[in-house]
Order: C-alpha cells, then sequence, then structure tokens
C-alpha cells in the first residue's frame, strides 16, 4: 500500500504583497495584489480589505493573472490596521486562505463599502478536507478488514 503513494503536492503560498504584510503606509494604494509561488485557478478567488472600522473597503472583485491575485480600492477610510483576507484554489486544487495586515498612519477621504464578515483563518493558513479523507481511509481499513478476515477463517466442520 505504501509504494502506490506519490509524492506530496506542496500547497500555493503568498511570496509577496503590495502593500507588504504589517506595512505602514500613509496613502491608500489603487489596488492590493498578492503574489504566490504558483500559478492559480481563476475560479473561486475572493480577496478583500477590511478597515478598522469593519467596513469593507476593497471595490469590485479580484482579478487573476498567472501567480497574483488583486482587487482594486478607491481609496481607504480611519487610520488604523486594515485585514487584507484572502482565499484561492491553488494549482493542485487545494483552496488556500489567510490573512494579511497593513496600517494606514494617516486618515484618508475614502467611502466605506459595507460592513464586513470577521475574516477567518491566519496568515497563509491552508484550508484542508482532511476529516473527510479520514473517513474514507477508516471505511477503507474496515472493508480491507473484514475481506480479509472471511479469507482467512476457518470453514466449520473441516480440520
Amino acid at each position: 500500500m505504501v509504494l502506490g503513494v506519490g509524492t506530496a503536492s506542496a500547497h500555493s503560498a503568498v511570496i509577496g504583497s503590495s502593500p507588504e504584510n504589517g506595512a505602514q503606509i500613509a496613502a491608500a494604494p489603487q489596488q492590493v495584489s498578492l503574489q504566490f509561488n504558483e500559478a492559480l485557478h481563476q475560479n473561486f478567488a475572493s480577496l478583500t480589505v477590511v478597515g478598522p472600522d469593519g467596513n469593507l473597503w476593497s471595490k469590485g472583485d479580484p482579478t487573476v493573472q498567472g501567480d497574483t491575485l488583486s482587487v482594486p480600492l478607491d481609496g481607504l477610510g480611519p487610520a488604523g490596521e486594515y485585514t487584507i483576507a484572502f482565499r484561492v484554489t491553488s494549482a493542485d486544487g487545494h483552496p488556500i486562505s489567510g490573512t494579511q495586515v497593513f496600517t494606514l498612519t494617516q486618515e484618508g477621504v475614502g467611502t466605506p463599502g459595507p460592513k464586513a464578515a470577521a475574516p477567518t483563518g491566519s496568515s497563509d493558513e491552508v484550508s484542508d478536507s482532511s476529516g473527510l479523507i479520514w473517513v474514507f481511509v477508516g471505511i477503507g481499513v474496515v472493508v480491507f478488514g473484514g475481506g480479509l478476515w472471511f479469507a482467512l477463517r476457518r470453514p466449520r466442520g473441516q480440520g
């Protein structure tokens, strides 16, 4: 069984961002971008920017170009920490999500969007469905064990 296992695929990881994670900036950039270590799937990409006021500051839908995920901004508002929350599908098909932050040091004049849901995940967290995998592994072990027991049992009355 062990011989049939292939090498593990590495998941996508953020290798750069604009603004940088933890950066302090005085003015809003035109957009927020994250660069990954591999090309991303176009489908199901999400990128939002949430301000210290709990409002959404990213405008429009994110775009994927190769290994880069971007979303436009139309200014920022209150000074404080902004959270970049992302979710993408890596080249191996696994969903990846996480957050990064930057701090706006001078109040902006942008118009906020609606209140945003609290971001989930931590920086570069890998989201995985390993619980479901273990259910299938458990079923496989039970079926294999039952088949082995059936094949090796001694018929009654012979012996």
